[in-house]
């Protein structure tokens, strides 16, 4: 097979740019361009850095998940979001992990969301409403898998000054403690509606009308 003369440019261009890659360079020392891409990567790192640290903030969370109407409004009046200390939780605190990889495994699920958040899943609160059940349990089953995570970044047994505990919280901590148990097995309605409560009375008038 033979080439046309309009595909000889093109092929000498593409073998003269490829040798031009691959010869050291004539006119800038390897130390030179050992600095531009060890600068050009921290640019890059930093950029990337900037640009995931962004998408952690609440405001970023509002404006680009099915979350100003419902979810968001329920976490306005929880102990999390306004206290006497002044510390607020946000949604990527309990949300996101802190360590690198879940990070970026995380944020790359949660492009997920976002396609959702295109075609509209749930963008009315009857939608939303209808999926509520299946969006929590997929998110309990997340934090119980990794231990409660994002929860223990902050709250942890070893750091807990029980004496200062009411007593029935105490005991359910010792109890949890010793017997394995993580955050989300007692507080699933934390921040949003307990719908887990609703639950928990359903299988409770299922079990006394089996009896």
């Amino acid at each position: 097979m033979t080439t046309t003369n309009d595909d000889a440019p093109e092929a000498g261009m593409l073998r003269r740019t490829w040798r031009i890659l691959r010869r050291p360079s004539a006119k800038y020392s390897m130390l030179a361009l050992l600095l531009s891409g060890g600068i050009g990567g921290v640019i890059f790192w930093g950029g990337f850095t900037t640009a995931m640290e962004a998408t952690n903030t609440l405001t970023f969370c509002i404006s680009c998940h099915e979350m100003r109407n419902t979810v968001y409004q329920e976490y306005q009046q929880t102990i999390h979001y306004s206290n006497r200390s002044g510390v607020r939780a946000i949604c990527s605190d309990c949300h996101v992990p802190k360590a690198w990889t879940p990070k970026l495994m995380r944020k790359i699920q949660a492009t997920n969301e976002l396609w959702h958040k295109v075609i509209g899943s749930i963008d009315t609160m009857e939608k939303f409403e209808a999926k509520r059940l299946s969006l929590a349990q997929k998110e309990w089953a997340r934090l119980k898998k990794n231990d409660s995570l994002e929860c223990r970044n902050c709250h942890g047994f070893k750091g807990m000054d029980k004496s200062m505990q009411k007593q029935r919280a105490q005991h359910q901590h010792e109890l949890a403690e010793k017997n394995g148990e993580t955050c989300i097995d007692c507080h699933k309605g934390i921040a949003h509606k307990p719908i887990h409560k609703q639950l928990e009375a359903e299988a409770a008038a299922d079990e006394d009308t089996t009896l």
